[in-house]
């Protein structure tokens, strides 16, 4: 199959007029020139490899939509997978969480967190998009280090971040402006709020040495079956050189500049939200995505909690990006294919998957279609003229 006369992004420059050819799932051939009777002509849209997707925590509204609303878990991961697909995402890693105590709930339970992943797993070959588990293991929740335990012996897990929402240090180490949000978001008054928050941390606090010994654990385990580590919230230099320590790959979402320095110095690959990116702004005051790419701190893109700002981030990153649009698409997809040790996607390049996103870069950006191993998950009915062949 032809894929012809597109923008195609490969990964150190764009092909204005270009043409690719699929054979068995993967890239046979590029051409630097249209081609005659191909099977789909892009008329000079964008084709870009298809994202991937390290963190997207949208799954527990896709299960539950309204709090204590239970929707059959086929449904809401099968609507997640299209919400996926329709913003260019043919790798995802659903970012779950075991953290019972938090706003979530029974949401976030051992016990719901666990169906969550095993059902994602038995329905993958029936899914668009090809899903992955990222596992958030909250520190402060030794507990949970049994069952992540099973569910990575099982093979159910692909990534590990290690997390901490303790207020008074990562995202949360402004407890002043956790309690005005907290005030502002639940509409109670100042004082209950900040109860509520001396409450968290006096539950949340676990003594260093046990601390020492879940972390040390997870790191093994990690180890021992081949999974990816990943921190989070790194907000100091000692944080960033202790993940290291324990073996962590990637630094999700740096609260701190020096934070994202310090992981880059130290090797670590720097993964941000691509809402940060495009509103130019945490939404919770921490580092902004386009501070860190400014400053050369940033290596990947993840939709976080909105799939479709994944491709209008990368439309405005390239604008001050170095090496332009190649350079800012590498942010959601080679980037990130290679922290988590998918060499086999990632780029458009010969003998890759063929997983790529058509995108009009008209506004703010438009994803057309998704086509996944050569074959189509998502069309909006503008692209696809196929022949009847």
């Amino acid at each position: 199959m032809w894929i012809s006369d597109f923008r195609v992004v490969l990964l150190d420059r764009v092909i204005e007029r270009g043409s690719v050819r699929v054979e068995n799932g993967r890239i046979a051939e590029i051409a630097e020139t249209p081609v005659a009777g191909a099977d789909m002509s892009g008329d000079g849209l964008l084709l870009l490899p298809g994202f991937v997707d390290m963190h997207g925590d949208m799954v527990e509204r896709e299960v539950e939509p309204r709090l204590n609303v239970p929707m059959p878990m086929e449904l809401g991961l099968r609507d997640l997978d299209r919400r996926l697909a329709v913003a260019g995402i043919t790798t995802a890693y659903a970012a779950v969480s075991f953290s019972p105590s938090s706003t979530y709930g029974h949401l976030r339970s051992y016990e719901h967190t666990s169906a969550i992943i095993r059902a994602l797993k038995s329905m993958g070959p029936k899914l668009l998009v090809d899903h992955r588990v990222h596992a958030r293991f909250e520190i402060t929740f030794p507990k949970a280090l049994a069952v992540i335990d099973a569910l990575i012996a099982e093979g159910a897990v692909d990534l590990i971040s290690l997390t901490d929402h303790t207020p008074g240090q990562g995202q949360y180490r402004d407890i002043e402006r956790h309690v005005e949000k907290m005030v502002r978001e639940k509409g109670v008054s100042r004082d209950e709020a900040a109860q509520s928050v001396a409450k968290r941390i006096e539950e949340r606090t676990v003594p260093a040495e046990i601390m020492a010994q879940t972390l040390n654990a997870i790191s093994a385990t990690c180890r021992a079956h081949g999974v990816i580590l990943a921190s989070h919230d790194d907000d100091t230099i000692g944080k960033v050189a202790l993940m290291h320590d324990l073996g962590a790959a990637i630094s999700e979402f740096p609260v701190t500049i020096e934070a994202a320095r310090e992981a880059r110095a130290m090797g670590l690959a720097t993964a941000m939200g691509a809402p940060n990116a495009l509103r130019g702004q945490s939404y919770s005051g921490n580092l902004s995505a386009r501070e860190a790419h400014a400053q050369g701190v940033l290596d990947i893109l993840a939709s976080d909690y909105h799939p479709s700002a994944i491709l209008p981030a990368i439309l405005e990153l390239a604008k001050a990006d170095p090496a332009g649009l190649p350079g800012a698409t590498r942010l959601a997809t080679l980037n990130p294919a290679r922290a988590l040790g998918l060499s086999d996607r990632g780029e458009i390049a010969v003998g890759k998957l063929a997983d790529f996103v058509i995108a009009d870069d008209s506004g703010i950006g438009h994803v057309r279609a998704t086509i996944r191993q050569g074959g189509k998950i998502y069309s909006d009915g503008s692209v696809f003229r196929l022949r009847a062949a």
